[in-house]
C-alpha cells in the first residue's frame, strides 16, 4: 500500500474518473462509454492507471475516444444541472466506492462489478446532479444498488 489507500483502489478511482471525464467530453451516458471502450480496454485502463494518471487527462481521454471510435452523444447532465456540478474526480470516488462494495458483496471481480454498477439504475441516480443522491453515504448508495430500489 502506497499512500492512504491500496494502489488498486486508487487505480479504480482513476478508471472511474476517466470514464466520467470521457462521458462529459463526448456527452454520452456512462454505460455507453464503458460499452464503447469494452471490457479489454477498461481492464487495460485499470491495470495501467498509475501510468495514465501521470499523463494529461485530455490526451489520455482523446486517445481512448479515438481508439474506441466513440461518437458524441446528446446526454448533457452538466448543462442540465441547476446547482454546483461535482467534478469528474468527485464522481469517480462515488463510483469507486460503489464498485468496491458490489465486488465485495457479490464476490465478483472489480471489472465485473464496474460493468454492473454503470449498467444499473443507480448510475442514472448518481449522474442526476439536480438530486443529492451522489452525496449519499457510500453504504446507502450500495444498499440502493443491492436492494434494486430507492429506500
Amino acid at each position: 500500500m502506497t499512500g492512504r489507500e491500496p494502489q488498486k483502489e486508487n487505480d479504480l478511482f482513476f478508471t472511474c474518473s476517466l470514464i466520467d471525464y470521457i462521458a462529459r467530453k463526448t456527452k454520452n451516458r456512462r454505460c455507453d462509454v464503458i460499452d464503447a471502450l469494452g471490457r479489454m480496454t477498461i481492464s487495460k485502463i485499470y491495470d495501467l492507471a498509475d501510468i495514465y494518471h501521470s499523463d494529461n487527462i485530455d490526451a489520455v481521454s482523446d486517445g481512448f475516444i479515438e481508439e474506441s471510435q466513440l461518437k458524441n452523444g446528446s446526454f448533457d447532465n452538466i448543462s442540465a444541472a441547476m446547482y454546483a456540478v461535482p467534478s469528474h474526480w468527485d464522481i469517480g470516488k462515488v463510483y469507486k466506492r460503489l464498485i468496491l462494495g458490489i465486488a465485495k458483496e457479490k464476490k465478483i471481480s472489480v471489472i465485473d462489478a464496474l460493468f454492473e454498477a454503470y449498467h444499473s439504475f443507480v448510475s442514472d441516480k448518481i449522474d442526476d446532479y439536480n438530486s443529492s443522491f451522489y452525496y449519499e453515504a457510500p453504504q446507502n448508495i450500495l444498499c440502493t444498488f443491492l436492494n434494486g430500489k430507492l429506500e
